[in-house]
């Protein structure tokens, strides 16, 4: 018994309070577009905040995974004090940029903390909990760990309707107020899941003691493999960001706009759950690769679906046309977040948990390059290819180009079958087994 409760009060808990704070990250569409408007800037010219957040999220990750494999308590803390230091710092520029609109200052002062320190704090928040909970949870190290991703993906569903609350309920100069309250608030929450961590007693840490545990090294064992985890893992999220970017338009484009916001809620549902089912499914596996394998076909005939019935450039001219559409975006969603919380798991499969912390952050640099390809390349396709046409609903009018979206999919679907290629062919078959952490 004392045992259960301490995977659940040193691992789990932990982990959700770290996670369900950092994933708000996601929830800048929310307010995006207040901080362009109280700074005096476009809102193309503070998207780039969100990206430089996840680019740095990966290659902090990658270049700080070695931090957080000698010592989690001095890597979750890191990540309190960045995250919350990141927060406050947006608030504080956001509030200068009022004072002083269309001043570069503010927009530079709100890359670097929202997307440089932020950044950091997310990189090493993510990494923190994920080898504890593996430890922990050694019989079933996917759904441990799909709980904690699940609440990074959940977060935004969570915070999303308190952030808006907010926004209406502080009045002049809200948005710079939510930021330096949720601050405070984010590192209570994320302290508090410092105190909590910690790995279970009489774990024995081989990176730290024997020569050639380096990351590099234990990668070096499996190269190819390693490639591979690593191009299907950029290749998921990247098609994962360039439909989840166009997931408004696309479901307004089908005609059901009344339920836009409903449908968003759903998705995200689907992203938390994917995180949670596809890791907890892929424990009754062999080959824990299978579930990459069943999460990239289903996207590949979802797509495939879609672009054969052209069901969004055809505007939902039926039924079954908008239930295609829906079925892709849900799939998608799923995937999406099923291929992140399936990475650090895989990885432990194939290199053991010597250093599984730092090989995780190499991993994560994917997400990183993702994070800056993803959304463009389907911008770039909606700008380039196809028509924009009028679309009047509720009294207004707004732009869309079906066809430039149906466009999206027939990158995505080359994209995601290249993925599989690389998840047939490059990651070789690997049964769950503790040799490798036997041999460390």
């Amino acid at each position: 018994m004392k045992n259960i409760q301490n995977k659940w009060i040193r691992a789990a808990i932990p982990a959700l309070l770290l996670h369900c704070s950092i994933g708000t990250v996601y929830c800048w569409s929310i307010f995006s577009q207040e901080i362009a408007d109280y700074i005096g800037f476009s809102k193309g010219a503070t998207e780039w905040a969100f990206s430089f957040a996840i680019f740095f999220l990966g290659m902090s990750a990658a270049f700080l995974g070695n931090i957080v494999e000698k010592d989690i308590h001095k890597s979750s803390l890191i990540a309190a004090i960045c995250f919350a230091a990141g927060m406050a710092g947006t608030g504080f520029f956001i509030w200068f940029g009022g004072a002083h609109p269309g001043n570069v200052l503010a927009l530079i002062g709100i890359y670097i903390c929202y997307g440089f320190i932020m950044g950091i704090g997310l990189g090493t928040g993510y990494l923190s909990p994920v080898k504890t909970l593996m430890l922990w949870f050694e019989d079933r190290k996917g759904l441990a760990t799909g709980l904690a991703v699940a609440g990074f993906g959940a977060a935004k569903a969570i915070a999303s309707p308190i952030m808006q609350a907010m926004l209406e309920s502080l009045g002049e100069g809200g948005i710079y107020k939510m930021f330096l309250i949720l601050a405070a608030v984010y590192f209570v929450m994320m302290f508090v899941g410092h105190i909590l961590l910690a790995k279970p007693a009489g774990w024995h840490e081989p990176a730290s003691t024997e020569k050639g545990a380096r990351a590099i090294d234990v990668i070096k064992e499996k190269p190819v493999t390693f490639i591979g985890i690593w191009i299907m893992f950029y290749l998921n999220i990247t098609c994962g960001l360039a439909l989840i970017s166009q997931e408004k338009m696309i479901i307004k484009c089908i005609g059901l706009v009344g339920v836009v916001g409903i449908l968003s809620s759903v998705t995200a549902v689907f992203n938390a759950g994917g995180r949670l089912g596809f890791s907890a499914w892929a424990d009754t596996f062999k080959d824990r690769n299978t579930i990459y394998k069943i999460m990239l076909i289903l996207s590949i005939v979802a797509t495939g679906l879609v672009i054969v019935t052209q069901g969004i450039s055809n505007r939902g001219e039926s039924t079954l046309l908008m239930v295609l559409v829906l079925i892709l975006l849900f799939v998608v969603n799923a995937g999406y977040g099923g291929g992140f919380s399936n990475v650090p798991t895989l990885l432990s499969d194939h290199y053991g948990m010597k250093n599984i912390s730092a090989i995780h952050g190499i991993t994560l640099s994917a997400w990183a390059i993702a994070g800056l390809t993803g959304n463009q390349m389907s911008s770039f396709i909606v700008n380039h290819f196809g028509e924009w046409i009028p679309f009047d609903h509720d009294g207004v009018t707004e732009m869309i180009n079906p066809t430039g979206y149906q466009t999206v999919l027939y990158v995505t679907l080359a994209l995601y079958i290249v993925a599989a290629l690389a998840s047939f062919f490059l990651v070789n078959a690997n049964s769950k087994s503790k040799k490798a952490d036997k041999k460390a």
